[in-house]
């Protein structure tokens, strides 16, 4: 998905989700084990002095060092003061006592001069799965103005950024793909909340309930939240982040939802710059006609036409992406230099390509983003099923023979990207295996759903590629007491494109400033 792409380690203005998040993006799992209030996750190292170490005293994480928690000094950036935090936290929160642990990475924000003053906590739950928070280098957007109010806690979900990165050369130390499926297989949403849990009662005061936001796949994961450990939150905002619900797996729904969406998007593309629906049939032609079916990537991984059309993900969904895709669109042919010379796609346009799918630096989004959907049950590459349904509609060979327009792709994975990313490759096995994995627990209940007891505050984008609007509609109404805010002012990535605009609009909606009808 949260969810689409937004680029989450650039500065705190481009934030999302993507695809994860998308999200995508970014949603189930067994035995959410629920800890009595007294008992709670409270453990007698849980309060450290405030700073406890030196910056310069933290190379090692905390789980290497046998610590449950470490923090730095406190650092600035302009308008902004920041402080890192490292938990040591179960990798199987179910089993902790098998001692194996990860690192998650925190990172507290305050506005310049309240380093030391008293503050409610808001946690920010990004956009996936597999993308790491935001990196603030000024105060802006949302994040300045949950700041504030707030103590912001900017939490890299667990294999993301410095939370034990999962990348495809840590992955590769674990050799087996059926190994390598038994680790992966902890780095959902409901481990995700048992981290935020185990941090909330060791940084926040009194282990008191902080409030949630969540973008796009981060909106998925607050749900979780409040299935599972309601009692740690005060309230949860959503932006673009209502999962489906109530079905072993809601993949084929979500796509079949999605892919509408997404042939409604490249039509309003295409309306816009009618011109690129030639351009994209020479670049087709291009790739069909060269050998192996596609061009040579910078990486050694290959362009070929259905790849192509995987730049939808960042084009169509997010504000700015239509431009964005044509100006990219204007550069993908070499200039002639030479009287008859050669016709070849720019080593400027290919290297753009590989940036903005960047699959191979986050390949969780690629491993996981199917088994999001999954709750005792296997997901069997549903999009790739899903965009077999639509016939020619998708096909990019059949698209340009007929002269229609190529419509290009969202947040969908398909198994050949695991052949044309070369840093995928071996790991292609392993996420055969996801794809049919059933096994998974739940991520939702419903019945707690129903009788939520936490304020809730949902923005509802109507054109979200994403997040279909319906189904969105259809989760918020198995949620008791939520409040949504149904708009077309902004894509999938309003948190990004308006967030000062969205965050106070939510709170308004908490705090009784916006009218209940």
């Amino acid at each position: 998905m949260d969810a689409a792409r937004l680029r989450c380690a650039a500065a705190i203005a481009t934030a999302t989700a993507v695809p994860a998040a998308r999200a995508l993006p970014i949603r189930r799992h067994p035995a959410f084990f629920r800890v009595p209030a007294a008992v709670g996750l409270r453990f007698s190292s849980c309060r450290i002095p405030v700073p406890r170490r030196a910056a310069a005293a933290m190379s090692s994480s905390a789980a290497a060092q046998g610590t449950e928690h470490e923090a730095d000094a406190w650092y600035a950036v302009p308008g902004l003061s920041l402080r890192d935090h490292r938990f040591a936290v179960p990798l199987d929160h179910s089993s902790p006592e098998r001692g194996d642990t990860i690192t998650v990475f925190a990172r507290e924000v305050v506005a310049a001069g309240k380093e030391y003053i008293s503050l409610p906590y808001l946690l920010y739950l990004q956009g996936g799965p597999g993308f790491e928070s935001p990196r603030p280098t000024e105060a802006g957007g949302w994040l300045k103005k949950a700041c504030e109010d707030h103590r912001v806690v900017l939490l890299d979900q667990r294999g993301t950024g410095l939370s034990t990165p999962l990348t495809p050369s840590s992955l590769s130390q674990i050799k087996s793909p059926a190994n390598q499926v038994e680790y992966l297989k902890h780095f959902r949403a409901d481990n995700i909340v048992k981290d935020a849990e185990f941090i909330r009662v060791r940084l926040v005061p009194d282990a008191k309930p902080w409030t949630v936001l969540g973008q796009s796949y981060g909106g998925f994961c607050a749900v979780t939240y409040l299935s599972f450990a309601p009692e740690g939150l005060k309230s949860v905002l959503l932006t673009g982040g209502l999962p489906p619900l109530g079905e072993p797996c809601t993949a084929d729904t979500v796509y079949r939802a999605c892919f509408k969406q997404v042939q409604q998007q490249n039509e309003k593309y295409y309306k816009r710059y009618p011109q690129d629906i030639q351009v994209v049939h020479e670049v087709i032609r291009y790739l069909s006609e060269s050998e192996g079916g596609g061009v040579l990537l910078p990486s050694g991984g290959r362009l070929t036409p259905k790849m192509l059309q995987c730049l939808g993900l960042s084009g169509l969904g997010f504000g700015g992406g239509f431009e964005r895709l044509h100006y990219l669109l204007e550069r993908v042919w070499d200039p002639v230099l030479v009287a008859g010379a050669k016709k070849r796609i720019s080593y400027y346009f290919l290297k753009e390509f590989e940036m903005w799918l960047d699959f191979d630096q986050n390949p969780l989004y690629a491993l996981l983003h199917e088994s999001i959907y999954c709750e005792g049950s296997s997901s069997k590459w549903s999009a790739e099923k899903i965009h077999g349904e639509y016939g020619s509609l998708f096909d990019p060979i059949k698209a340009t023979e007929e002269g229609r327009a190529v419509y290009f792709t969202g947040e969908m994975v398909f198994p050949c990207m695991f052949d044309d990313i070369p840093a995928l490759r071996d790991l292609k096995e392993a996420a055969c295996l996801l794809a049919e994995k059933e096994d998974w627990p739940p991520l939702y209940d419903v019945s707690v759903l129903n009788n939520n007891k936490v304020p809730v505050a949902a923005a509802v984008y109507y054109e979200d590629m994403f997040v279909n609007f319906n189904i969105a509609k259809e989760t918020a109404s198995q949620i008791a007491g939520i409040r949504l805010w149904v708009t077309n002012e902004y894509m999938h990535s309003g948190i990004r494109d308006g967030g000062s605009h969205v965050f106070e609009y939510l709170m308004a909606l908490l705090n009784g400033k916006k009218p209940l009808f």
